[in-house]
């Protein structure tokens, strides 16, 4: 009962930060706005103590600021600053999977990290449209992504993959809910898990360089899937202004 609580609070916090992070995607929610604990609710439609916790999280993100009298500041940032935010979070991913792969990992430290695949291999054969799935999806590819990191052995590195992940829409769980209605998210999310069994065949392998090209790769799928949810026509209502421009210039 205890972990089925758990996981409702994990899947509910999740479902907040999804619709959070599509408010302040679309411009709904503008830099320099502030918003609280209880507008948030009410915007997301998830209880007080999940929206608590995904409020600190899209903070850690870089996409709010706490104020100091109380409540959030939704940050400010451009198209360029997430795709290079992107970018940088995939190399040093890229890196943290090289030193996992020459350095070596136990089949014990490999396991948790199976496991997960074998969860997100379930999951994937589900409806990824599905408001339920797709926040489970997102919450087990951060703990994919968090455990690959720990695998590295560096404690510095570790420090920096966090750090580049407080970037905007770098986290690995920095998804948004116009992502999974687009008509190639299945898809796309099928290369995404490929790429997270291939590394983890190459770090078995101790092939440090495949592993590293195919992390670097991996963010770049991600950086691929934001710019088809940025520009797909069929959700320009999700597009801010600042994007919407560069968009029509495609």
């Amino acid at each position: 009962m205890a972990d089925r609580e758990s996981d409702r609070s994990v899947s509910q916090t999740v479902r907040a930060q999804l619709s959070l992070r599509d408010l302040i995607l679309s411009g709904r929610l503008r830099s320099g706005e502030r918003i609280s604990e209880l507008q948030a609710v009410e915007l997301t439609g998830v209880s007080r103590t999940p929206v608590r916790m995904a409020l600190v999280r899209l903070e850690e993100e870089g996409l709010l600021e706490a104020i100091p009298s109380g409540g959030f500041m939704v940050k400010a940032f451009s198209e360029r600053d997430i795709l290079d935010s992107i970018e940088i979070r995939g190399t040093l991913e890229g890196v943290a999977a090289r030193f996992a792969a020459e350095r070596g990992v136990s089949a014990r430290d490999l396991a948790p990290l199976k496991e997960n695949l074998a969860e997100l291999d379930v999951l994937l054969r589900q409806d990824t449209h599905s408001v339920e799935v797709f926040s489970a999806y997102v919450a087990l590819n951060a703990r994919f992504h968090a455990l690959l990191s720990d695998l590295s052995g560096s404690a510095p590195l570790i420090r920096q993959v966090d750090r580049s992940s407080a970037l905007p829409f770098a986290s690995p769980s920095g998804f948004v809910m116009a992502q999974s209605a687009l008509a190639e998210a299945s898809q796309i999310l099928l290369i995404a898990q490929d790429h997270h069994h291939t590394v983890i065949d190459a770090i078995e392998n101790r092939e440090g360089a495949r592993a590293e090209a195919i992390m670097r790769e991996h963010a770049r799928l991600a950086a691929r899937n934001l710019r088809l949810a940025l520009r797909n026509r069929t959700h320009l209502d999700l597009l801010p202004a600042l994007v919407r421009s560069s968009a029509a210039e495609v």
